[in-house]
């Protein structure tokens, strides 16, 4: 992906979070927003320098250019930038594109090799086009909702955007395939949905359905194939995540808890046997680790190479041993204060991959874009500028561009 340009159209949440994949993977993002910037940019209640932590959040690693493609001169400036780049990704409703002159039938004759990806909601046809489908509609509509929660509960939603981020991670692997695929003489579009991709992520869920008509619902912690995986509370209040899956793991794990002989009960001797008798299993389990601390119990799994863990809230998360050996916590320093923030690292890990840059402000890369990839004169830039085809690119305070 390293000599890839990508123009990234996207906004709020899954999108961005595709440019900023593809931004890892090495590719070079340049994110395309109108005058009034990416609505993310002020999504309350946490601000950094003037810029929303959920803006912050999938736009690491991304120039931002400002254009009116409302604008006649601004399309045209855009269609510029189409001729010095690989793909394009953007997550209208379907029929905008074609609208705005930016579908991938007008792109292409610009840029024959150009690869186009969609993010929409729902479905491009059918009274479905103009659907809303926020993450949480994705999330109902996919199922996954169904089978979130504590068993007889309400249904409840995944507690993160998981509609939206699958989204975008498929959208990232799916421009990236059509980027690998391309001719020299041709590009391609694709198209990703959110309902798509929440179907897809049930996976065996829906296979089990298919198979046995069975309609799976909400089991809290447990696992609906296995048994013991599930989490038990300990005497502290901390819960703990066990997974003892196997003969090996299932013994040394009874050994652990003091109860050999729950091992060669008939009752739980095999997988098949724990399963149909899982209330009675976890009955017992839960009442063993009551009696501990977390703490100590984890040091005796640990001793024992037991697959059990703690279950960690979001700042034990991004602070535990493991988030610093993987790289998964950056601290980087603002392009214009200097200011630094934390954010989350990397997850592809490659030879001579670079930390991403802070966030761009709106528009602060404009002149700098067109100038050098377009070979525009400053004169013709102030032009634009004059006309609102593009943005002065500054930034943005307080929700206007300055």
């Amino acid at each position: 992906m390293e000599s890839m340009r990508v123009l990234d159209l996207t906004w709020v949440l899954g999108g961005p979070f595709a440019g900023q994949l593809l931004s890892q993977l090495g590719a070079e993002v340049i994110k395309v927003e109108t005058p009034a910037g990416d609505p993310a940019r002020a999504i309350p209640p946490y601000m950094f320098e003037g810029d929303s932590s959920f803006f912050l959040s999938v736009n690491r690693g991304k120039s931002s250019v400002v254009i009116d493609l409302k604008n006649k001169k601004g399309l045209a400036a855009f269609y510029d930038l189409v001729k010095v780049s690989d793909a394009v990704i953007y997550s209208y409703a379907p029929d905008v594109p074609e609208r705005l002159g930016i579908d991938y039938e007008q792109l292409r004759k610009i840029n024959p090799r150009i690869c186009v990806g969609q993010l929409i909601g729902l479905h491009d046809s059918d009274g479905y086009a103009r659907s809303p489908a926020y993450d949480l509609i994705a999330q109902a509509l996919g199922g996954v909702m169904s089978i979130t929660g504590q068993k007889g509960a309400p249904p409840s939603r995944v507690g993160y955007q998981v509609a939206d981020l699958v989204g975008g991670a498929f959208l990232a692997l799916a421009t990236s395939s059509a980027l690998a695929g391309r001719t020299e003489k041709r590009g391609s579009r694709v198209q990703v949905s959110l309902l798509d991709c929440q179907l897809a992520m049930l996976a065996w869920q829906a296979q089990n359905y298919f198979i046995s008509g069975v309609i799976p619902g909400p089991m809290g912690s447990r696992s609906p194939m296995t048994t013991p995986s599930e989490a038990f509370r300990a005497a502290d209040g901390r819960y703990l995540a066990v997974s003892p899956t196997g003969t090996e793991f299932w013994q040394a794990f009874c050994r652990v808890l003091g109860m050999p002989e729950v091992a060669e009960d008939p009752r739980f001797t095999t997988r098949a046997a724990r399963f149909d008798n899982v209330d009675a299993l976890s009955g017992l389990i839960a009442a063993r680790i009551a009696e501990r601390d977390s703490e100590e119990w984890l040091k005796l799994f640990a001793e024992a190479r037991v697959p059990v863990a703690p279950v960690l809230n979001v700042a034990e998360a991004v602070n535990q041993p493991l988030a610093k050996l993987r790289e998964m916590v950056e601290t980087v320093p603002h392009r214009r204060t200097g200011a630094t923030l934390e954010f989350l690292g990397n997850p592809f890990k490659y030879e001579g991959r670079q930390p991403l840059e802070y966030p761009p402000a709106l528009g602060e890369d404009t002149q700098d874009v067109f100038r050098k990839l377009c070979g525009y004169s400053d004169e013709h830039i102030q032009e634009l500028i004059s006309a609102g085809a593009i943005g002065t690119g500054i930034g943005v305070r307080d929700n206007e561009t300055v």
